[in-house]
């Protein structure tokens, strides 16, 4: 029997988000030196190292959420969203960020759009703080366009990512019996972060330090909540899953308090607030759900195995060499962030080998439609 088919511009979409990634990890390494420094004036080398977190941010994760949300959700116009999104990566690729800007805005105004629809079919905390952070995006995107590089830009997006990864572990544990105090801390913890975003557009100081610290609570919040205490004491797929998920709260109050301090003035901070948060939490997470995201997304078959530990294990360890190595000699960072490329790649390289070895499992006549 057949699956379901994969939209055909699910498909394409899917490998413009593929190249704003590898662009977005060429213009970061290009950022630390590790790449040679004169790619930073030949386009699109220097476009990527200029709009490194656009890309990053807007133009894949963009895209991949937005298809994720398009495919749930079952109508052809919600692709509008990703598909403005890889256009938006592409517009940056070609040097022109004005356009590039103006897509990001259009995408997630129409993500705003999908995740209003999807408040309307199932009113539920977790698709209401879906919509909070879909709204992070739009306001994100806004603030780009009018001030590029100015204060809660970056806030903005990084909300995003980090409200949508709460609502889906929300989620997630739903059917679960709500603990004292579960949803009490999770408000305070997106509060803070909607009121952080805000302040720090007119005092950045305050609002960074409100920011970060919101980030500290919602980590404790997935540390003390999340059905990942439990299963990390499981075998197989769950194990591996917790442990992603616990180690990203880890990494998200790092993060947090690093952005703290940045807010702060310790510009020493900045490297550690932005990625032990956008490499830390966010990849730890993706790499934690793809074994239930992509089956479901992208009609791709996946069998877990040990190997998922690798590009997992990789990604821990060259944080701590990239955030934690510098005091130590500031080669590490450099060596830190190509290992956190190397890590990404392991990752990608594992599931598209065990998407192969499941694909050679299964009897022709029962394969996915591709």
């Amino acid at each position: 029997m057949r699956g379901p088919r994969t939209p055909a511009i699910a498909r394409v979409l899917m490998l413009l988000a593929a190249v704003a990634l590898a662009a977005g990890i060429a213009g970061g390494l290009l950022r630390v030196g590790v790449l040679d420094g004169q790619l930073a004036g030949v386009s699109p080398f220097g476009a990527a190292v200029v709009a490194h977190a656009a890309l990053m941010i807007c133009a894949f994760f963009g895209t991949v959420i937005g298809i994720e949300r398009a495919v749930a959700l079952g109508r052809a116009w919600a692709f509008l969203a990703p598909a403005m999104a890889a256009g938006g990566g592409v517009a940056i690729l070609l040097g022109e960020h004005g356009a590039a800007s103006w897509c990001f805005l259009g995408a997630a105004a129409a993500f705003v759009a999908v995740n209003v629809v999807v408040v309307r079919r199932q009113r539920a905390p977790h698709t209401l703080l879906l919509l909070v952070a879909a709204l992070a995006w739009l306001a994100g995107a806004a603030l780009h366009l009018w001030r590029p590089g100015g204060p809660a830009s970056i806030e903005s997006w990084f909300a995003f990512l980090v409200i949508t990864i709460a609502a889906e572990r929300l989620e997630l544990t739903r059917l679960m019996p709500r603990r004292r105090g579960s949803a009490g801390i999770l408000a305070i913890a997106i509060g803070g972060i909607v009121v952080g975003t805000g302040v720090s557009m007119f005092a950045p100081r305050w609002g960074g330090a409100a920011y970060g610290l919101s980030l500290v609570v919602l980590a404790g919040w997935g540390l003390a909540f999340d059905i990942a205490r439990r299963t990390i004491a499981t075998r197989g797929a769950s194990r591996y899953m917790a442990a992603c998920l616990l180690a990203g709260y880890a990494w998200l109050a790092l993060g947090g308090l690093a952005w703290a301090a940045m807010a702060w003035g310790v510009v020493e901070a900045r490297d550690a607030a932005l990625h032990a948060i956008g490499l830390g939490f966010v990849f730890d997470m993706v790499m934690a759900h793809a074994l239930v995201i992509l089956p479901a997304v992208a009609r791709i078959r996946l069998v877990y195995g040990p190997a998922f530990y690798l590009g997992f294990a990789l990604m821990q360890v060259s944080l701590a060499l990239r955030l934690l190595g510098p005091p130590l000699g500031a080669e590490l960072r450099a060596s830190g962030a190509t290992l956190n490329a190397v890590a990404i790649l392991v990752f990608a390289l594992t599931i598209a080998g065990t998407a192969l070895r499941a694909r050679q499992s299964v009897p022709a006549e029962r394969r996915y439609s591709a």
